[in-house]
């Protein structure tokens, strides 16, 4: 709870009229069975005028409580939909804020649950704390106390009932407890099971395995249907059980005062009034304990969020500003491991990269460059050695400096929803047309977005379904490349390219790009032979440097790359 308060500081003003129209509702209910009393006394007593008066105050009494609970209703929607509000924003500014290693840890389908489901908890308990939670304590002491000023003799009926209830009501909320702890798991297990399943529904697809997909979801779904079932089971439970022991207690009331009629005969006029108290006591009790369920959730929810919240990043930036960098890489002594694994992904890499050259890097699969350039981006950090970019120690250098030098374009091509627009200003948010012509000429984009009629404010369907692989390959590549960074990572960028298309955005990286350093991850030599120089990785080492001629005579992991790669190739001489 000490995550809202934060956020219930901004809502002061709707806090205080919940507060106060909570209040007034509150004691305005508590006072109509009061009434009610009087007008039976008058009834029986034949005056006529304070029949009148009193039935007019008890319509009052009903109008005050039903604006004042109005208000209420207002102000507590004001206070739930805007600390909700804020608190999401909080808890996805903090999870942009994370490393890799952070949003690995978490999980992105439980991120996604968090987000959505955990905070629509959150906001059924803030109404719920603002109406029905501000207004039972007031209905319970109010309506024991006049119980018991109503029939004294009767004192100990209505605090038996709290007692039984009560008792009751913490054994139902400890073990519900437990089933929404396990209720959320499941949600986030489901939750990512949805989102892998759809995320590769072509793989899915092409492998059959549709069935084994839903089989898997399905015994999930199970699952967390039995929770919800056995959820609700206790939650109908409640009530009933609660109604049982008010019923009862009220049976025995009802049937003490017929017993002893004759020797109290004013209890005719209040037994209405004693039993709307007790009624009234257990409306308090009921919805307490719909209150204490909603918690009880509503807390396994916000602590969820409080785990968000609290994580700090695995990677933390230098406080110092603007800071202008030059192309230059250099790696000293550096090795890396994967949280969770055991043996290192890179060990002791040395080496060194001049601004403005473009480097390929090349490797079986599993030999680390894809990790060596998220180093170099520093979406990981390293376990020992150090990085230098522009000369500066990386973990010297400012989040907005190293994302203004170093651009990062992935092999997996990745398009948000929007315009084309949209999507090349994320690599500039200023860009004009003439920087996004220039990008999309350079990657080669140009071609077919000058084939739609809004060119640049073409729509970007979700997951970018209304573009080929290769059309989003070219995007993503003039989005890296639209703010002319000193530094372009291109892993593997090019491999849903046709060979000539391929050939015309490489010529253009090298002709429209001199002030850049481009570093390439390349499985076809083919893509990296021109480089400046090329690094090969062999089981998370460096194996050789040098260029293309160069590595031929010295590097056997080279030349046996370049010879499989050759055989396979069925047009022109390779090697020139």
């Amino acid at each position: 709870m000490k995550i809202l308060k934060k956020y219930l500081s901004h809502y002061r003003r709707e806090v205080i009229g919940a507060t106060i129209s909570v209040l007034v509702s509150s004691f305005a209910t508590l006072w109509q069975p009061r009434v009610l009393q009087d007008i039976q006394r008058a009834l029986l007593a034949n005056r006529q005028q304070t029949v009148l008066h009193d039935g007019i105050w008890l319509v009052v009494l009903g109008l005050i409580a039903i604006v004042a609970g109005i208000f209420n209703v207002y102000y507590a929607a004001r206070i739930a939909q805007g600390v909700t509000s804020d608190l999401r924003e909080a808890t996805y500014q903090k999870i942009q804020g994370f490393s890799l290693e952070n949003v690995d840890k978490f999980s992105s389908g439980s991120l996604s649950t968090r987000l959505i489901n955990d905070m629509n908890q959150i906001m059924n308990m803030m109404m719920m704390m603002f109406m029905p939670l501000l207004r039972i304590p007031v209905l319970l002491v109010g309506s024991l106390i006049l119980s018991i000023v109503t029939i004294p003799r009767y004192w100990w009926a209505p605090v038996l009932m709290l007692l039984l209830i009560g008792g009751f009501g913490i054994y139902v909320v400890n073990h519900m407890n437990k089933l929404f702890n396990h209720y959320q798991k499941l949600m986030d297990k489901i939750s990512t099971q949805v989102k892998e399943t759809l995320q590769g529904v072509r793989v899915v697809k092409s492998f059959n395995q549709g069935n084994n997909e839903i089989k898997r979801f399905n015994k999930t779904s199970d699952e967390l249907n039995g929770y919800n079932i056995t959820i609700g089971y206790w939650f109908s439970a409640i009530m009933p059980a609660f109604q049982l022991i008010a019923f009862v207690i009220i049976g025995v009331v009802v049937f003490l005062i017929g017993v002893t009629i004759k020797d109290h005969p004013g209890d005719v006029t209040v037994i209405s009034s004693y039993v709307s108290y007790i009624m009234t006591l257990l409306f308090a009790i009921l919805i307490g304990g719909m209150v204490a369920m909603t918690f009880s959730r509503g807390n396994v929810s916000l602590k969820r969020i409080g785990k968000v919240l609290r994580t700090a990043p695995t990677i933390s930036y230098s406080a110092d500003g603007d800071q202008q960098l030059t192309g230059s890489v250099e790696f000293e002594h550096v090795s890396f491991t994967y949280p969770g694994n055991q043996e290192p992904t890179l060990t002791d890499l040395s080496f060194k990269i001049e601004p403005h050259e473009m480097v390929g890097i090349v490797g079986a699969t599993g030999s680390g460059k894809t990790t060596l350039v998220n180093l170099i981006a520093r979406l990981y950090d390293v376990d020992s050695g150090e990085i230098k970019i522009g000369g500066q120690p990386i973990k010297d250098i400012s989040e907005q400096s190293l994302r203004k030098t170093v651009a990062y374009v992935l092999q997996k091509a990745i398009l948000f929803s929007g315009t084309i627009a949209d999507n090349l200003r994320q690599g500039k948010a200023d860009a004009s047309v003439a920087e996004m012509e220039r990008a999309a000429e350079i990657a080669q984009a140009s071609e077919f977005i000058n084939r739609y009629p809004d060119r640049f404010d073409h729509i970007v369907e979700e997951r970018s379904a209304n573009f080929s692989g290769g059309q989003k390959q070219r995007l993503s590549i003039a989005r890296g490349l639209i703010a002319q960074p000193p530094i372009l990572i291109l892993d593997d960028s090019t491999s849903a390219l046709d060979a000539e298309s391929e050939k015309r955005v490489q010529k253009g990286l090298e002709n429209d790009l001199p002030n850049t350093t481009t570093i390439m991850i390349a499985e076809k030599i083919m893509s990296v032979r021109h480089a400046d120089k090329i690094l090969v990785l062999e089981d998370g080492k460096l194996e050789s440097v040098g260029t293309h001629e160069e590595l031929l005579e010295k590097s056997p992991v080279y030349k046996a790359i370049f010879e499989s790669q050759k055989a396979q190739e069925k047009w022109g001489d390779f090697g020139e």
